[in-house]
């Protein structure tokens, strides 16, 4: 439910406290995440805490807000990281996209995937990395991944040549807005059975929740980004990133509910 109207926002305080826990824990990639990261007053010293004890930044941009010509700037600082930018780029079909991100954004996010190529980023040999994840328009499960970065390479790169790293085509989540409107046209119980359905053992060993806590806007702890979303804190209990040691222990309970279907459908979702 992330947009312009809401007013949650990370504030400097748990900035710090989030920076001092990547000392602490030495996680092996920091991902930050939003909404839209780029806009918070506190990226850049988020970035340079982190860089000091993480090898690996990552940062999930919605692309139209890192070139809205206020903040040019972050891009450098970006590069002097080494920060991988991981792209929404929800679709190659440009009311498809627009439907999904709002009207204009898909020319937007070309413009601004030429500047990042430009600069380095997506490019073989620059050590710059570019990912980008595209998700459907609807209640159904996203192609094969391997037939989906092809597919957006070549058209890409003709239409536009613009080059990018890798491709994470993933299924959509429900929860917010989407399963707001998957309830009110009938889709829910229909999609929760596909994402069932498409269940693979194999992408049980990669879901996100084994491996990562993550951190909301207030500083509190959750297993994952989606539960995040769901309101549903780590193992069930709220704590405080303040608070923690380090990494949650091995073996550590996981909330989980229907959307984590999502997660062990098809390729998984990371």
């Amino acid at each position: 439910d992330a947009g312009p109207g809401r007013t949650e926002n990370l504030d400097a305080q748990t900035a710090k406290a989030i920076v001092a826990y990547a000392a602490r824990a030495r996680f092996e990639v920091i991902d930050i995440t939003g909404g839209a990261p780029e806009l918070n007053p506190n990226f850049e010293a988020l970035i340079e805490g982190c860089a000091a004890s993480a090898p690996r930044i990552m940062v999930r941009s919605n692309l139209s807000a890192l070139f809205d010509g206020r903040r040019d700037h972050l891009l450098e600082m970006m590069k002097d990281h080494k920060v991988v930018i991981v792209a929404s780029f929800p679709s190659i079909n440009e009311i498809q996209a627009d439907a999904q991100r709002g009207d204009g954004v898909f020319r937007v996010s070309i413009e601004a995937l030429k500047r990042l190529n430009a600069a380095g980023y997506g490019v073989e040999g620059s050590g710059l990395e570019l990912n980008l994840v595209s998700n459907p328009a609807g209640a159904f499960l996203p192609n094969p991944q391997e037939k989906a970065e092809k597919r957006f390479r070549d058209i890409l790169e003709r239409k536009w040549s613009i080059r990018f790293n890798h491709l994470h085509n993933f299924a959509n989540v429900p929860l917010g807005r989407f399963r707001d409107w998957l309830a009110r046209t009938g889709n829910l119980e229909g999609y929760l059975q596909k994402l069932a359905a498409a269940f693979n053992p194999c992408a049980l060993d990669g879901v996100m929740c084994r491996t990562l806590v993550s951190v909301g806007w207030d500083g509190y702890l959750y297993d994952c980004d989606f539960n995040l979303a769901g309101r549903m804190p780590m193992g069930g209990r709220r704590v405080h990133v303040s608070q923690m040691p380090g990494a949650p222990e091995p073996g550590s309970p996981i909330a989980v509910a229907d959307h984590c279907y999502t997660c062990t459908a098809g390729a998984g979702f990371t």
